[in-house]
């Protein structure tokens, strides 16, 4: 059986983002490997990954030889910088702007029901009725952002790991 894992912000071959985002990075180069080593440490060949964005600036051919590396059916749901990789459409299952997703959940008898995008919303649908947020962009920034269902689920939050759906739903429970 498929895990399914979310995550966002890998910004594979920027060398800004490890100034921006303050990652403990001395060269792209060495980010980039060890993200790759923490995806697949997490992700098998056959799981289901959900990228809500930014995934890389670099050259498509490069990045290409990035996806490739990485485990996983991974599906992109575009960020303010995923345009520049149209060429590497072929590596994902699709490409959206936002996606609903609706997974089992093993708390009730209702579906679980996931809003994604890259960009956090303020509300989204099913806000009050449970459903889940997922968003990336903001780099662990949103402090203040009201985290009681929405959830930043970009690599610089958690390690530079993609997150499962059950540690989703843990995270989202002890907020709440």
């Amino acid at each position: 059986m498929s895990t399914i894992f979310f995550t966002s912000d890998h910004h594979f071959g920027h060398r800004g983002i490890i100034k921006h985002a303050k990652r403990p990075f001395r060269s792209v180069e060495e980010m980039n490997e060890t993200m790759i080593l923490r995806w697949n440490e997490k992700v098998k060949k056959n799981d289901i990954v959900y990228h809500l964005g930014d995934i890389g600036l670099m050259a498509s051919r490069r990045l290409v030889e990035i996806l490739e590396r990485l485990n996983g059916k991974i599906h992109l749901i575009k960020g303010n910088h995923d345009d520049l990789n149209r060429n590497c459409k072929d590596r994902f299952e699709w490409i959206k702007d936002y996606q609903e997703l609706k997974l089992p959940n093993p708390d009730s008898a209702n579906n679980q029901l996931i809003v994604m995008m890259h960009y956090p919303l303020m509300t989204w649908k099913g806000k009050y009725s449970g459903s889940y947020h997922l968003f990336g962009h903001s780099h662990g920034k949103l402090t203040s952002f009201n985290r009681k269902s929405a959830l930043d689920v970009g690599v610089d939050c958690h390690d530079f790991y993609p997150i499962s759906y059950e540690e989703v739903r843990c995270i989202i429970k002890k907020v709440n």
